[in-house]
């Protein structure tokens, strides 16, 4: 599937929601199916700088592709960063650095999380970017 074929699917599955304590919900489920990072790549340098929770972010390249692997101490946080590899893991690295990333405002994510769990998702996306830039510069 491409990015933007997730992302939709994504919006639909958020429309089926009435209300913002139903949509927590379903976050707090797409953590619990997070595929998690290894123990031992729980590092500094995987830890993502800007989240009020910890954050622990891996990206590996695969063929052409990028798969990223995470895990959070935080609930909440654990689904976040579990939407975000649902869209970019298994894409590659020039169609992540493209992506357009208005979902998030269509399923009205960013305006329903308190103002530093909003600065830990914008810093979810830079750093998984920023693994995509790095992988396509060795191609």
């Amino acid at each position: 599937m491409k990015i933007k074929e997730i992302q939709e699917e994504i919006v639909d599955e958020f429309s089926m929601f009435d209300d913002w304590m139903q949509r927590y919900e379903y976050i707090i489920d797409l953590g619990k199916n997070l595929p998690l990072i290894k123990d031992e790549a729980k590092t500094e340098n995987n830890l993502i700088k800007g989240c009020q929770s910890k954050v622990w972010l891996q990206g590996e390249q695969k063929d052409d592709k990028v798969v990223f692997t995470a895990d959070s101490d935080a609930i909440l946080t654990k689904g976040i960063i579990a939407i975000l590899i649902r869209v970019f893991s298994n894409q590659t690295p020039a169609d992540i650095i493209a992506a357009d990333m208005g979902f998030i405002d269509e399923i009205g994510l960013k305006e329903h999380l308190s103002p530093t769990r909003a600065n830990g998702l914008v810093s979810m996306i830079k750093n998984i970017k920023m693994y995509a830039l790095a992988f396509n510069s060795q191609n």
